[in-house]
């Protein structure tokens, strides 16, 4: 999972603090809501979530011919006039490398109004919502239907107005357009930013009791003394340094990395800017970041990062130390730890202290009993914590444990990664137990969601793989970690109930790498017997992937870092399990997850085409899916399939010696061989 400040990251950061010196002061205001407003000198890079869900940046269509973006109003007469030329120009530019956007800047248009406004037109191209209007300011638009034809090479907007083949055409073939702007026609769209009043009062925001605070709500955390960021917010003159490239983060959803969407779902310890924050730091930056009067509250407390946030430990676990070489790559280590528990404990909260974050990729745990330690990771049991880079400590709801028995040792699956320079890696866990004699009511349960037969095919910028979980009982879910590697770009999680009802409980428009977070859901979430809880992924392995090692190679599952994983942790608890009850549903939900692993269309059962690795090795053999598949109905379920995985454990079985009279004579070579 997740290291921090990897070198891609750094590089990162670099590249946008250049990028931002080199733009021009951003253009976004006009004297009154009028239909006129001045284009800026560049287009700035943004990430905006369209209507279904996926997130779209704008630099990473650096390679398009020509981008087009079209103002969109949900309902609009402007719109269901224009989509059926626009829907031409899109199928007839795409193939010469034009992408084509539509932006919708309404704050009142929802993503259902938009999904129905474009079944109802017929249009296929993105709608992006720009609901918070930075980026409609910071374009110039005016009105629905308007558009801008951009040049990638340059960034600079070559035509605005009615839409134009002329000018798209012209773009695309590397030539300058003959008119720049034509009037556009549809219904102005009103930017309360632009006025001069708004202009004034940007003007005043104060940086004391405004500015300042929030950065110490949602931004300081990290960025201190001894904090994973790359530098301290720790005075005005820091933040006014870095202001650019706070509003560049900001803009671009990359900052503060809190990955999921806004409109589905709400989270505990939410660390994202809300609205309201965003657009007041986006316009304080542009009215150039004012000091104003007041103290300067990030320089009159020295912040620093603590060793252990969640206070003192009871226990700390000291993972045998590591040297990481300065380049190549390291197979996973398997540490192992005798337990320093001299009764079993239930454990309240864990938290890793870790010395090198740019060389640990990330740190899994579980209890090993004794004497059982050869028998890999499928004999742990009982985490006792782990790390990636945003997830460092996991606190148990109040009332909910996880039990460590004594005796036995705790395991570790160490991912290092070198960083260009060697170095001795010294990781702890801290552990924090309930009082000598206390148990916790309920239990905390945990079981990843993995697909371990994914395949990306080279050069696909979306390839989707779905997995899913068979709830066998009632189960209540608490939290959800989403983990793929450097191509992956996007995850869900949905609950299918038992009547076939979907609901989309967790989006995350464009996965971070970078970051990993535990998201504990607001309100735990009731999944009801029967219900499937689905996850998809989506992986961009194309050369718009700026941090995708090589886009010509076919992906498939694997541990480093350039291969892939499709990986969702789900913390959950049994309805009716308690401490003093409990059960062996985990099994039941484990027998039925080789099935969710390669049932893409969700209908318990595994056709021929569905089939992955071995199994589809296996099945093609004559007549061998027609033995598994007993009852004949085209399709492996699920008793069905335990048979097969019972049939193929038995020809693994070591075979007792036969005679030599006895023993199969060779097969002969084929001609040509």
């Amino acid at each position: 999972m997740s290291r921090t400040l990897t070198a891609t990251a750094i590089g990162l950061v670099l590249a946008i603090v250049a990028s931002c010196a080199q733009q021009s002061p951003p253009t976004t205001s006009v004297a009154n809501l009028s239909s006129e407003a001045p284009l800026p000198a560049r287009i700035d890079n943004f990430r905006l979530v369209s209507a279904d869900g996926f997130a779209h940046d704008l630099y990473r269509m650096k390679d398009a011919s020509a981008i087009v973006l079209v103002m969109h109003g949900a309902g609009s007469p402007e719109t269901a006039k224009q989509a059926p030329e626009l829907e031409k120009l899109h199928a007839a530019y795409v193939s010469k490398g034009v992408e084509f956007l539509l932006v919708n800047s309404n704050p009142g248009d929802t993503r259902e109004a938009m999904l129905a406004d474009a079944q109802k037109n017929s249009i296929t191209i993105p709608i992006l919502q720009d609901d918070l209007q930075l980026v409609g300011e910071q374009i110039g638009a005016t009105r629905v239907g308007e558009t801008f034809v951009v040049d990638p090479k340059t960034w600079k907007i070559a035509y605005h107005g009615a839409l134009s083949a002329d000018a798209i055409d012209a773009v695309s073939s590397g030539k300058a357009v003959s008119v720049a702007s034509v009037p556009a026609k549809g219904a102005a769209i009103k930017f309360p930013a632009r006025s001069k009043q708004a202009k004034a009062e940007f003007a005043k925001i104060s940086y004391s009791t405004t500015i300042a605070p929030m950065l110490e709500q949602k931004c300081v955390a990290c960025h201190q003394e001894g904090g994973i960021a790359p530098f301290a917010m720790d005075s005005y003159a820091k933040v006014k340094g870095f202001a650019p490239m706070i509003r560049e983060a900001v803009r671009t959803d990359r900052m503060p990395p809190w990955d999921v969407d806004p409109h589905v779902g709400k989270f505990a310890d939410d660390k994202s800017l809300s609205p309201d924050q965003i657009k007041t730091l986006v316009h304080w930056v542009e009215a150039g970041a004012p000091r104003g009067e007041g103290d300067d509250p990030l320089a009159r407390v020295k912040h620093v990062a603590p060793d252990w946030p969640l206070g003192k430990p009871d226990v700390v676990v000291n993972i045998p130390k590591y040297t990481i070489p300065a380049s190549g790559y390291v197979d996973y280590q398997y540490p192992l730890v005798a337990n320093p528990l001299t009764e079993g404990r239930w454990l309240k909260a864990s938290t890793a202290k870790v010395s090198q974050r740019q060389g640990v990729h990330h740190i899994l745990s579980g209890f090993v009993k004794e004497g059982e330690s050869n028998k890999g990771m499928q004999n742990w049991s009982s985490s006792v914590g782990g790390y990636t880079v945003g997830m460092e400590s996991v606190v148990n709801p109040k009332g909910m444990g996880t039990y460590i028995p004594k005796g036995g040792e705790l395991a570790f699956q160490m991912h290092y990664t070198p960083f260009g320079k060697e170095a001795v890696s010294a990781e702890q866990i801290g552990l924090y137990f309930y009082k000598d004699g206390e148990k916790p009511d309920l239990m905390m349960r945990e079981m990843p969601l993995v697909d371990q037969f994914i395949e990306i095919p080279a050069n696909d910028p979306a390839h989707k793989e779905i997995a899913y979980f068979n709830f066998p009982k009632d189960a209540i879910l608490h939290t959800a970690v989403v983990h793929a590697h450097y191509r992956g770009t996007y995850s869900k999680l949905e609950i299918i109930d038992p009547a076939g009802k979907r609901e989309t409980i967790l989006n995350v428009p464009f996965y971070d790498f970078n970051w990993q977070r535990m998201y504990q859901f607001d309100k735990p979430i009731n999944i009801k017997a029967g219900s499937k809880v689905v996850a998809t992924y989506i992986y961009d392995n194309s050369k718009r992937n700026p941090a995708n090692p090589d886009p010509s190679k076919k992906i498939e599952w694997g541990d480093q870092s350039f291969e892939e994983m499709f990986y969702t942790s789900l913390r959950y608890r049994w309805a009716d399990e308690t401490v003093e009850k409990q059960t062996n549903y985990d099994q039941l939900l484990n027998q039925a997850r080789l099935m969710g692993m390669m049932d893409d269309n969700l209908d318990d059962k595994l056709q021929k085409a569905e089939l992955r690795g071995q199994f589809a090795q296996l099945a093609a053999a004559p007549g061998a899916f027609e033995m598994g598949d007993a009852n004949k109905d085209g399709g492996i379920d699920q008793g069905e399939l335990d048979n097969v995985l019972k049939m193929m454990q038995a020809m693994r079985r070591p075979q007792p010696a036969q005679p030599a009279a006895a023993t199969a004579p060779a097969a002969p070579k084929s001609g040509g061989q």
